[in-house]
């Protein structure tokens, strides 16, 4: 077991350490981003009144509009010579949101990158497949320094080309996989339809994040694969992937990098705390960085936050898995439901693979749902010639009854043949809303 000694700090010695970084944050953003300063002089706050952890609450909180707004660079408190690397969001809905990286910054990053791996099971005499995308979005470099900072032989195979994967798994001798649990996943049913097992292969740990996923989808991949698989969280707007990760040894909860960031969880409707333990949405600001600093960034992700000591020996808040993104919920007929949830559900139904999607409809006057949901091939094919007919109908109503049951909707349900709902290299496609025009969330 690999640990640093900032994971098994005392609650005094890591509350002293973050005190000492939030005043320096506050200090260099208050110094050098306009966008602060406007913020501080409408609060009628200045530096000086940061004098306890508690005094976090007086400053304000920031958003990805605010980053939209200040796009590219209004946000960094370095000048672009000190700039050693810039990574950006998708854009989906528009520009980009930029994040910056001053050398400390990279530093720091992959130190934390190589405790993510560590805490899921890597080892400096390892082998680490990263079928994470290289490019603007932060997962596929972040975590690759983080493995060579470990001392992993890193092979950057980056996201897509499955066959490729498939013969670096087998050529190459993995020891840890990390990418998207949905791609990794394809990964494992296009092993299974070329006649291979990826049980025998000789992968021990995977790195999954990027998308929320279910305990049902731990299980499948981890049977899968033979492999523990642990969940990692990160942003960009934050840093990139190593804000949190669980350890092989619980996998109950992510641990926080908490010398590195302060975490907060609020009601996203009252921007009040909420009581620890409990769900609400999670706020970070950085302690440490240097081109990039961030005040109380709201996250848009749902979880619990608690302390305590892990069995593994480390002292550092944990974090729930992600429930989901406000902006995923879905309200159909004035219920509230995440995607999530309706994952956790369907695979607890062994005749159904773990792939599915949610269409979002209108009937012209209220929303509805229609989940589209695929055949388990195994199971199919043990069904032994079954009544296709049959065998679809009597899957659709468990699944309706299932998602009436627990979700507390009522869906229209399609049943698909096995592999025939479209796979991603990438983060996987959940949610298809089709109401006004077809865009994919």
């Amino acid at each position: 077991m690999i640990l640093h000694k900032a994971e098994t700090f005392s609650k005094s010695e890591m509350e002293a350490l973050q005190l000492e970084g939030l005043k320096k944050t506050v200090n260099r953003v208050f110094e050098h981003v306009p966008f602060y300063q406007n913020k501080f002089q409408e609060l009628n706050i200045t530096p000086n009144d940061i004098q306890t952890l508690d005094d976090l609450s007086k400053l304000p909180f920031t958003k990805k509009s605010d980053l939209r707004d200040n796009y590219p660079y209004g946000l960094f408190a370095v000048e672009m010579k000190d700039v050693l690397r810039v990574h950006a969001s998708s854009g989906t809905s528009g520009k980009p949101t930029v994040v910056g990286y001053t050398q400390n910054d990279v530093d720091n990053w992959a130190d934390l990158a190589a405790r993510a791996i560590a805490l899921a099971g890597g080892e400096p005499d390892g082998i680490f497949q990263n079928a994470y995308g290289y490019g603007l979005f932060t997962g596929g470099l972040g975590i690759h320094f983080g493995a060579e900072r470990l001392g992993m032989a890193t092979v950057p195979v980056s996201g897509g080309n499955t066959d490729r994967q498939i013969m670096i798994i087998e050529d190459f001798k993995p020891t840890v996989i990390a990418g998207t649990p949905s791609y990794i996943l394809k990964i494992a049913e296009e092993m299974k339809a070329q006649g291979k097992d990826p049980a025998k292969s000789s992968l021990k740990y995977g790195i999954f994040g990027a998308e929320p996923w279910t305990e049902g989808m731990r299980k499948k991949l981890q049977e899968l694969f033979g492999i523990k698989a642990s969940d990692i969280y990160g942003l960009s707007e934050v840093m990139g992937p190593g804000v949190a990760m669980e350890c092989h040894e619980e996998q109950q909860g992510l641990h926080i990098a908490d010398d590195h960031f302060l975490v907060e969880v609020i009601d996203p409707d009252t921007l009040e705390p909420v009581a620890e333990g409990e769900i609400g949405e999670l706020v970070f600001t950085s302690l440490t960085k240097e081109a990039f600093p961030i005040i109380r960034y709201r996250t848009g992700d749902l979880a619990s936050v608690k302390s305590g000591t892990c069995s593994c020996g480390r002292t550092t808040k944990k974090m729930s898995r992600i429930k989901g993104r406000i902006d995923d919920m879905m309200i159909i007929r004035g219920v509230n439901v995440f995607p999530s949830e309706i994952e956790h559900y369907l695979l607890q139904i062994e005749e159904l693979a773990p792939i599915y999607q949610v269409h979002l409809l209108n009937d012209g006057v209220l929303d509805s749902v229609e989940l589209h949901v695929e055949m388990d091939e195994v199971m199919y094919q043990k069904s032994n010639g079954v009544d296709l007919e049959g065998y679809t109908l009597g899957l659709m109503k468990k699944v309706q009854h299932s998602m009436k049951n627990n979700c507390l909707v009522s869906m229209k349900v399609k049943v698909h043949p096995p592999r025939s709902i479209p796979r991603s290299e990438g983060k996987a496609v959940r949610i298809v809303d089709k109401r006004q025009v077809e865009v994919i969330l």
